[in-house]
């Protein structure tokens, strides 16, 4: 398999296998008018296998969401064909607009311009409390 580098983009690497779909979907890539390379269950030594995905283009990201959905993930800012930034994401201490919260009795299921908030509360077992109305949330349940 022949993946070509890319001179001005960026490379989102150490993904969790099988989590690259959902990055797409979440970072809407099927939009973008540029090359998109999603290559899955690549060999690693550090992570047994993983996911990677190149964007032959530069595009603002997202890195609470990269966080969010995989707090191991690696960015990489690809300029002239030369690594110029590289991000190592962790769980993002607060996230609005993310996802909803599904209390009915939350604040934000009657009031419509209110941005859903949730604040990380249990950084071992990922779990995120809405600001309003504390309900809990875990990504990986």
């Amino acid at each position: 398999m022949n993946i070509d580098s890319i001179n001005n983009g960026i490379v989102i690497d150490h993904i969790t296998a099988g989590k690259a779909m959902k990055i797409y979907e979440s970072l809407s890539l099927s939009k973008l008018n540029c090359p998109v390379a999603m290559i899955m269950n690549v060999k690693s030594e550090r992570m047994g296998k993983k996911d990677i995905i190149k964007v032959d283009a530069p595009i603002d990201i997202n890195l609470d969401v990269l966080g969010y959905i995989d707090s191991g993930i690696t960015v990489n800012i690809i300029k002239n064909g030369v690594l110029t930034d590289k991000h190592t994401l962790s769980l993002p201490e607060k996230i609005v607009g993310i996802i909803k919260c599904k209390n009915p009795r939350c604040i934000t299921s009657c009031e419509q311009g209110l941005e859903h908030e949730f604040v990380l509360a249990d950084k071992e077992n990922q779990v995120y409390r809405c600001a309003y109305c504390e309900s809990a949330y875990n990504p990986n349940k």
